[in-house]
């Protein structure tokens, strides 16, 4: 098969765009390498497939490229992973996430009604659930409310991609992504940061008092999830979590990493952050049922293999 990867230079999409390449798939990759965090990095997450793939570099924001990625090759399936990301950069500038991920995924959406992609996997996210105070979070749970333009993003992307599977027949599964983390992370997140800065002895900035929980989920389990959902053909829409199953709280995190590098945190207590939710927590019960999803990396395995990959990159940090 023939697919498109947005984003398909970033931490989860260059993971992705490996995998379908080692089942025999042809891919190409749509990024637009910006500034968020350093390009380069990105095209090193690419290096070693660059012979194998088709790279477009170009911003999903620009409808007539995309449309004209869509018109020169036939694609079968479209994994949406491109999109500005984070909660606290999306409070700043909201105007740029809502055009990016809202436009983008439009322009997506409408090149594969126009050019008969009839499959479309949306990487969506668990900030949509907001302060949820049921937990674990079920996707049938009452969403009344996000508190940040980054969710607020997720949830639209996935309400056109109802749109369109009621509308124009594509076929779409969202995938709401719970806090992923593994080699090649992004460096603007928790563990990445920390990491680094442990093992430079920087002081790391805690924000709260340690208590805000996230449910880790290893990259390895999310690609596989993934994977899986492009299988999945039983509704023209759905919504499925893709998450570890598990909560951790920050100050247990940073004791993990603490373990597992051998190495004392300099904490430096910073306030809580607006935009942060206090814990996400998914119930991964229908991704098991309909997906036969199950995350197998527990996050203490789960950290020792990131910190052996970034010590392996930074040699010079010990």
């Amino acid at each position: 098969m023939h697919f498109l990867v947005t984003g398909g230079a970033g931490f989860i999409g260059s993971h992705l765009t490996e995998a379908l390449l080692k089942q025999g798939h042809q891919v190409t990759v749509f990024d637009d390498f910006n500034d968020y965090y350093d390009p380069a990095i990105k095209r090193g997450n690419l290096a070693h497939v660059a012979n194998d793939i088709q790279l477009i570099e170009a911003d999903i924001r620009d409808a007539v490229t995309v449309e004209r990625t869509f018109a020169g090759n036939k694609f079968d399936t479209v994994v949406h992973l491109a999109a500005r990301a984070g909660v606290r950069p999306s409070i700043v500038d909201p105007k740029l996430y809502f055009t990016t991920n809202i436009d983008g995924t439009f322009n997506l959406l409408d090149a594969c009604r126009y050019h008969g992609v009839n499959h479309f996997v949306l990487a969506s996210s668990s900030s949509v659930y907001g302060v949820n105070k049921k937990v674990p979070f079920a996707e049938n749970d009452l969403i009344e409310r996000t508190i940040s333009p980054y969710a607020a993003t997720k949830l639209s992307c996935e309400q056109i991609c109802s749109n369109y599977a009621n509308l124009f027949d594509i076929r779409c599964s969202c995938l709401r992504f719970f806090t992923v983390y593994g080699p090649r992370q992004r460096p603007d997140l928790a563990i990445a940061k920390f990491t680094k800065k442990i093992l430079q002895g920087e002081a790391i900035d805690r924000y709260g008092d340690g208590t805000t929980a996230r449910d880790y989920t290893y990259v390895e389990d999310i690609i596989a999830g993934v994977l899986s959902a492009i299988c999945y053909d039983k509704k023209d829409f759905d919504i499925f979590n893709l998450g570890g199953s598990a909560t951790t709280t920050l100050a247990e995190l940073i004791t993990m990493l603490e373990q597992t590098i051998g190495k004392e945190a300099i904490i430096n207590q910073m306030p809580d952050q607006p935009g942060d939710v206090p814990r996400t927590y998914a119930d991964v019960g229908k991704a098991e049922e309909l997906l036969g999803y199950q995350p197998h990396t527990p996050i203490a395995e789960g950290l020792e293999k990131y910190v052996q990959w970034f010590r392996e990159k930074h040699p010079d940090l010990g």
